[in-house]
């Protein structure tokens, strides 16, 4: 039998999980969507228009004016008849190809090793520290280790070495985080039924880590050609594409517009082809079409 002593303290036990209420209220306003699609649509925004600018300025004869008129090409031509620029260029694409390759088997090496532990989040945590240390630190620490303590000679070696420290946690989070959300029943389903560890990792694991492997590549790729400060600590007298520019630009201003130019022609090849890349890579993973 109910009192009213009972009724009296039913809302004050209901009180605690009152809140609940109030936030699925917020939740489910329109106000909500909305403020996300601004945010995405201004960051976006800050994105790209800084990027179309730098392709609009590198037509502009005066472009460190602000202003875009009058066009011209001057600075391409200035561009295509320096022969400094192919030579940096081409190490960056080897060093950016090699950092690939490695960030691929690598990361997929150790991050299936790492997932099988039974408690993996230390040693991963260990992995990902280079993260979080800032890339001058990372450059001057590895020039003290191989040139004062090692005593080597610093090159293209060393620069890979410092792209390596920086692309692979990178890359290993990606690979982490698909093999967080692998079903491994389907492994051992395919060992009960009698499959070498080979086939089931050509068969089954690479097919479903496919996209996390290739980002690891492509990551790799993209963070090693764009790397400034570790290779300058260690390039010892090896020169990549962000270090010409960087000096380039710094020791000669007029040098500049023609940055802007090479540069614009990087963006015009390489995002067309990144793309279509993840257009490929990614058009089988849809679902079927009713």
């Amino acid at each position: 039998m109910t009192t009213a002593l009972d009724r009296r303290d039913r809302p004050a036990a209901r009180a605690p999980f009152a809140h609940r209420g109030r936030w699925r209220s917020m939740a489910d306003s329109p106000v909500w969507p909305r403020a996300a699609l601004a945010i995405g649509l201004a960051a976006i925004v800050l994105s790209y228009v800084p990027i179309l600018w730098l392709a609009l300025m590198s037509f502009s004869e005066r472009p460190f004016s602000g202003l875009p008129w009058p066009l011209t090409v001057d600075w391409y031509r200035e561009m295509a008849a320096d022969r400094r620029w192919p030579g940096p260029m081409g190490l960056s694409l080897a060093l950016a190809g090699a950092v690939a390759v490695i960030c691929m088997v690598v990361a997929t090496a150790v991050g299936r090793g790492i997932m099988r532990l039974r408690r993996p989040g230390g040693v991963l945590a260990l992995a990902v520290v280079p993260l979080f240390v800032p890339g001058l630190t990372i450059g001057a620490a590895l020039f003290l280790f191989f040139r004062s303590y090692l005593d080597l000679r610093l090159g293209v070696w060393s620069m890979l070495i410092g792209h390596i420290v920086w692309a692979l946690p990178f890359a290993l989070l990606l690979v982490v985080v698909m093999l967080s959300r692998f079903d491994r029943r389907l492994v051992e389903a395919a060992a009960d039924l009698g499959a070498s560890p080979r086939r089931i990792f050509l068969d089954i694991e690479l097919p479903i880590l496919r996209p996390a492997v290739v980002g690891a590549g492509l990551f790799g790729f993209l963070l090693s050609f764009t790397e400034l400060m570790r290779s300058i600590f260690l390039r010892g007298t090896a020169t990549s594409m962000p270090v010409f520019q960087w000096a380039q630009s710094s020791d000669h201003q007029s040098y500049v517009p023609i940055s802007f130019a090479l540069s614009t022609i990087i963006l015009a090849v390489t995002l067309p082809v990144l793309g279509a890349f993840f257009w490929i890579l990614f058009r089988g993973m849809e679902g079927p079409r009713r």
